[in-house]
């Protein structure tokens, strides 16, 4: 998919990986509209730092990403390489450099030199291309194993409007956020308040909840940019059901990008989305299938393709969730193993078994106390999770 007005492209710089796509670059031919949400880590790298500040405008007009260094646990002259990294890229573009994002990934505590940048700026900025996004997804990996993108397409009032997305993410993934990337592009026209709002709800419905590892990062960016070239009748206050149905599609892509990320988590061989019903309230139905969705125990299980209840049910018991165990029932996918809190015994565990040997399955925790449901998307826990990030700096 093309985006109007939008271009992207990535070179190969030499930030840290040799003979790879490493650096890239998004670029409107107008300022966009532009909100974005950030890591809540307190720890956070530069690039976090200065995007915040500069994002209180409400406009952007390019986003320079590298891979291979995060500029995080920097200081003062990690915020410098940040500043002067996105001045090349104004320079070169001739634009402000106020309107430049910048965004790294990779390892935290190096220092980054500001050379490769300026010996790939010139390169960078005449390879952009309305069809560089592939490129862009690729520059942006680092353990991941595939390049991220989706895509959504809504029409309002007979106006073609295009929604594509770039991520990336595969290790240190947990709510509130996650160590990844990703930046949406639109040719929408809408105002900055509907446009922050999508953004936000958005990131809570998906970004929110994945899981990998448990672990919050430094760098967690999702930034959406919308320039107006479609020329659809504003989406403001005014119109609820144009920002309605734009805001389905921008959740789309986000949601599609998530999931992604969790399937290609560190050394993942399952996705698993975990769902509690029954909840008495909302936050203790999330509070239930996050802690279950991050139990090692749990998450090695699923790798082993063994259909331990009692470590999930273990999990419920310290999530802080209120609830009578003789009321909880667990299901793999349409398999129920447990009823009233007691197992279904060996052919329930047999048939639960199959189900795990799938890529993809649910497990449906039911409380039974109440309305209130949640899900959370996870992964399995493998050998080769520990192997990557034993060797992740060499």
């Amino acid at each position: 998919m093309r985006v109007k007005g939008f271009s992207a492209a990535a070179v190969q710089a030499g930030i840290r990986y040799r003979d790879r796509l490493d650096l890239g670059l998004i670029y409107s031919q107008v300022p966009a509209v532009a909100a974005g949400v950030f890591t809540t880590n307190l720890v956070k790298a530069a690039p976090v730092l200065l995007d915040r500040e500069r994002l209180r405008q409400g406009r952007a007009q390019a986003v320079l990403v590298n891979a291979g260094n995060a500029n995080a646990c920097t200081g003062e002259r990690g915020m410098e390489v940040a500043i002067a990294t996105g001045a090349m890229a104004a320079r070169e573009l001739g634009i402000d450099e106020e309107l430049v994002q910048v965004a790294s990934t990779g390892v935290i505590g190096e220092q980054m030199a500001t050379e490769p940048f300026a010996r790939a700026m010139p390169e960078l900025v005449r390879s952009l291309a309305a069809d560089g996004f592939d490129d862009l997804a690729r520059a942006m990996m680092t353990t991941d194993t595939v390049p991220k993108t989706a895509t959504a397409t809504v029409f309002l009032d007979g106006t073609e409007v295009s929604v594509l997305g770039v991520a990336k993410g595969s290790g240190m993934i947990m709510p509130d956020m996650a160590t990844m990337l990703c930046f949406v592009v639109t040719d929408a026209q809408i105002v900055f308040p509907v446009l922050r709002e999508i953004v936000r709800t958005g990131v809570d419905r998906s970004f929110n909840r994945i899981t990998v590892d448990g672990d919050t990062s430094t760098n967690d960016t999702v930034l959406v940019m919308a320039n107006g070239a479609a020329g659809n009748p504003w989406i403001d206050e005014e119109n609820p059901e144009a920002a309605r149905i734009f805001g389905d599609a921008v959740h789309s892509v986000f949601r599609e990008l998530a999931l992604k990320i969790v399937e290609d988590g560190e050394g993942a061989t399952k996705l698993v989305t975990i769902r509690v019903t029954g909840g008495r309230d909302s936050e203790s139905a999330m509070n239930a299938a996050q802690t279950i969705a991050n139990s090692a125990l749990v998450k090695t299980a699923f790798f082993g393709e063994d259909a331990n209840w009692g470590r999930i049910i273990a999990a419920l018991g310290r999530s802080g969730c209120n609830f009578s165990p003789e009321r909880v029932s667990i299901a793999f996918d349409d398999v129920t193993m447990v009823r009233n809190g007691q197992g279904l015994g060996r052919d329930a565990e047999e048939a639960a078994t199959a189900v795990l040997r799938q890529r993809h399955f649910t497990v449906t925790v039911d409380l039974g106390d109440g309305m209130e449901t949640a899900e959370v998307y996870t992964c399995d826990l493998s050998v080769e999770y520990v192997k990557i990030n034993a060797d992740y700096r060499t």
